[in-house]
């Protein structure tokens, strides 16, 4: 009898037999050169950014001290009008007594350019801070009722002829109520520019 010739494979079984093809290999991590100037370009808008903010937060700061310096040399001349008023019945009594009309234009003059400077600071003080308006009208107030009497007597009183008569005690003139006025407006300056510290230096003051 014949032996039957062997059987063939199932293509079933071909395909499950047949090598799988090899996976290709996974590509490199490294970034390509899109990757890397995007990369840069970001960096540099970042660091152009937090340069930006340092730079207008420093002139913010120096916007903020200069105005500080403006406001504190205006204060000051306020003052400096005041003080000019105050030394007015001085002046008056220390007057040369040879040259009198002279005198009488010279001492006017000082006067009224006095006031004048007195009613811009007045003005300008209260547009600037009412508080600070406020204690320089008290001041000024108080310095027209004081200064005004003693300049009044001044006037009066006869002229000085002899150096031991420039000193002028306080039983003649005295202007001494002035002071607590003086206070109370320096504080109201104080207080004013201290509000235009940055905060971290009002913490610190």
């Amino acid at each position: 009898m014949a032996t039957p010739p062997p059987a063939l494979p199932s293509p079933s079984a071909i395909t499950a037999t047949t090598p799988s093809t090899p996976t290709p290999a996974s590509t490199s991590s490294t970034p390509g050169p899109e990757a890397l100037t995007s990369a840069l370009v970001s960096g540099a808008v970042l660091a152009a950014a937090i340069a930006a903010t340092i730079n207008l937060w420093l002139a913010r700061s120096r916007s903020r001290e200069e105005e500080r310096g403006r406001l504190r040399a205006a204060f000051a001349e306020a003052f400096v009008a005041y003080t000019t008023y105050k030394e007015m019945p001085y002046a008056i009594r220390r007057r040369h007594a040879d040259q009198a009309a002279e005198e009488r234009v010279r001492l006017s003059e000082i006067l009224r350019e006095t006031q004048a400077q007195l009613a811009y600071h007045l003005a300008w003080t209260a547009l600037e801070s009412p508080a600070v308006g406020d204690a320089y009208k008290s001041l000024v107030q108080h310095l027209r009722q004081t200064a005004g009497t003693a300049m009044h007597e001044a006037w009066e009183a006869p002229t000085i002829t002899s150096d031991t008569q420039m000193n002028i005690p306080s039983a003649v003139i005295d202007l001494s109520e002035l002071v607590q006025y003086e206070t109370a407006y320096l504080d109201a300056v104080r207080a004013h520019l201290h509000e235009l510290l940055p905060w971290w230096k009002r913490l610190r003051s």
